[in-house]
């Protein structure tokens, strides 16, 4: 349950310069929460809090840029299985991949944008590791118990237009709310429903950070009942809400999943 007095607050600081290869992030992201500026919560982080950091500046503080002066065939050594893969007449293809970390994404993850001429931007290497390592060193700095921190994505969904941006590491948290035993407000047991919290918070921070403004950090505040003090990676972080394959109702695009029926309704 949700306190009365408890108000969800998401703020993104200013201040955090281009990061490079060797950075360290949570320094550069103490001093942004740390210094006054209009429009910014004070206080530096609180307990409970939970820090969303875009996977953008972790993959460049970690040295995964990598030369590619054909990003496409970066896309092709990052991908697993090809999902589906549309023609474009304005540029390459489109594909939907599987990449080494199990997520299904466009480009597999591969990013070209705010990187330098003839680079690219791989994802990091493990997200929830990544999160983790980033979590005990904020606490460290600012002397807390509990503390979640989230690193994001963005990624499109299979039944929607548009873009969200999605939790691909998580350290300290619940990334799922499991409802189902519960009742719902006319007391009718739920039986399916289970909350990506992780996902929500991340989607929720882009609102702040947005994609141009250079604010690639967010601070979440008002989510302490998610958040936990005896946090261990054992207890498990975003790579729990990939799917498992077989439970993956859309493993294939419809025209490649026609074309191998209809391929096999030949060799029959």
């Amino acid at each position: 349950m949700v306190e009365a007095d408890e108000a969800l607050a998401i703020w993104a600081p200013a201040g955090i310069p281009e990061v490079r290869p060797g950075d360290d992030l949570a320094t550069l992201i103490s001093q942004s929460l740390c210094v006054p500026r209009a429009a910014q919560m004070p206080g530096g982080l609180r307990e409970g809090d939970v820090v969303v950091v875009t996977s953008k500046i972790v993959s460049k503080a970690e040295g995964r840029v990598v030369a590619a002066a054909d990003r496409e065939q970066a896309i092709t050594e990052e991908t697993v299985r090809v999902v589906a893969q549309r023609e474009r007449e304005d540029g390459p293809p489109l594909r939907i991949v599987e990449n080494r970390l199990g997520l299904v994404m466009a480009a597999a993850g591969v990013d070209a944008s705010n990187t330098p001429e003839g680079t690219v931007l791989l994802l990091p290497l493990d997200p929830d590791a990544s999160a983790a390592t980033l979590r005990s060193a904020l606490m460290i700095r600012f002397g807390l118990a509990s503390l979640g921190v989230i690193i994001t994505d963005t990624a499109g969904r299979a039944w929607r237009e548009g873009l969200v941006d999605i939790a691909i590491g998580a350290a300290g948290l619940d990334v799922c709310d499991d409802l189902r035993g519960s009742g719902d407000a006319q007391g009718r047991p739920l039986t399916v429903t289970v909350t990506a919290i992780a996902d929500e918070i991340a989607a929720a921070s882009e609102l702040v950070r947005g994609k141009t403004a250079g604010r690639p950090v967010a601070v979440v505040r008002g989510l302490r009942r998610y958040v936990r003090a005896g946090w261990h990676p054992r207890d498990g972080g975003a790579a729990t809400l990939i799917r498992p394959r077989k439970d993956d109702l859309f493993s294939e695009g419809a025209a490649e999943a026609y074309a191998r029926g209809y391929a096999a309704g030949l060799s029959a």
